[in-house]
């Protein structure tokens, strides 16, 4: 066997070892077993919002636990291979192959051990404000959403629109949506922050480069087991009409939504349900989940305070640039991942990269410390 592999598929067992306890794989087995046990019980789906929180939790914990299985037994099955190979020379190049997968699998499955963090599991609520600009912010931030709904499509998650406003002319000027399904906050809340855009301008008659700004805000969206410690007196609600295209939909009563936290300063608001009393339970939830992320954030900011060259993350940073113009590419200001195709960004193709890397960055960064 040559040494390469061999030294290859040890490796690959002491990356299990380590993966078994960073993912707490035995007791997320037990869990699993726990809630299937639960799901067989009678009168489980009564309650249907909580049965369905529960089929969540078991599919998430399936998304970790049924591949640490399978490459588990994988290389078990490698030991059996690699001595055939022994014998054989023949099947190195099905060793080699085998160790490829088992290596590709592991290179995941560490990725999602790096989504520790307490919301990460969650879904996200995912808020898009256009910002310097003009009317080329206006457009970018309505990219910008296009951009992430494709990305959740593509990744299986479910996409809800909460709340959007058009600007007059094009694009948007803010809008919210959700974005369920397992570890989506987790992967997407390293988004936030400042996104640039430099393009030749369709909006400008003289066309000119023009530099445009959309922000980010990420939240985690939260189930009703978590408490949030919100005062009902801190908030002031704002009942107004909502907007839309026009037509025969136009909302001709003020249902739309908008809370604010007042010693925060928080705002959020919903116009995208029917009714007033379902725009105002989803305001709710989204200040809830706002509020939770401006938690996470001192815990950020306080485990941060020792080290003066830790980057900026936060809302308000600029954390990544997207070229059109003089030539096409994204890159990352924090991490420095660079794609050298604008197109396959903005169409969500390839914007898993940018957050596998901030992943690796961030753990990277809390490991110095």
């Amino acid at each position: 066997m040559e040494a390469d592999l061999t030294h290859r598929s040890d490796a690959i067992r002491e990356r299990l070892v380590q993966l078994r306890d960073s993912l707490d794989y035995a007791a997320k087995t037990q869990k699993i077993k726990d809630i299937e046990m639960q799901m067989s019980e009678a009168g489980f789906w009564d309650n249907s919002e909580s049965a369905q929180q529960t089929v969540a939790s078991l599919k998430q914990l399936k998304g970790i636990v049924d591949p640490m299985s399978d490459v588990l037994a994988a290389a078990e099955d490698l030991d059996a291979l690699m001595e055939m190979a022994d014998e054989d020379p023949e099947m190195a190049a099905e060793v080699r192959a085998e160790i490829e997968r088992l290596e590709s699998v592991l290179d995941e499955l560490e990725l999602k051990a790096l989504l520790n963090g307490p919301n990460d599991s969650a879904s996200a609520l995912l808020t898009i404000n256009a910002r310097d600009g003009g009317t080329d912010a206006n457009d970018w931030a309505d990219m910008m959403l296009r951009m992430y709904s494709a990305w959740a499509v593509a990744h299986e998650y479910k996409i809800e629109l909460l709340d959007r406003q058009d600007n007059e002319e094009a694009g948007i000027n803010h809008a919210t949506i959700a974005i369920r399904g397992p570890m989506a906050y987790g992967y997407l809340k390293g988004e936030e922050g400042i996104h640039r855009l430099v393009r030749i301008s369709p909006f400008n008659s003289e066309g000119k480069r023009q530099t445009s700004f959309a922000a980010v805000d990420v939240s985690p969206e939260l189930d009703d087991s978590i408490e949030v410690d919100i005062q009902e007196k801190d908030v002031r609600e704002d009942r107004y009409r909502a907007g839309g295209a026009g037509g025969q939909h136009v909302n001709k009563t003020d249902s739309a939504i908008r809370l604010t936290h007042i010693p925060t300063n928080t705002v959020v608001q919903c116009q995208n349900e029917r009714s007033q009393h379902q725009n105002r339970a989803t305001a709710w939830k989204m200040l809830r989940a706002k509020m939770a992320r401006i938690e996470e954030v001192k815990r950020e900011a306080e485990q941060a305070s020792k080290y003066a060259n830790k980057a900026s993350t936060g809302f308000g940073s600029q954390i990544r640039n997207y070229f059109l113009h003089p030539d096409q590419r994204v890159k990352d200001a924090r991490t420095g991942h660079y794609v050298g195709n604008f197109e396959a960004v903005i169409a969500g193709n390839e914007l898993q990269g940018f957050l596998d890397a901030f992943l690796r960055w961030r753990a990277k960064e809390m490991a110095e410390k």
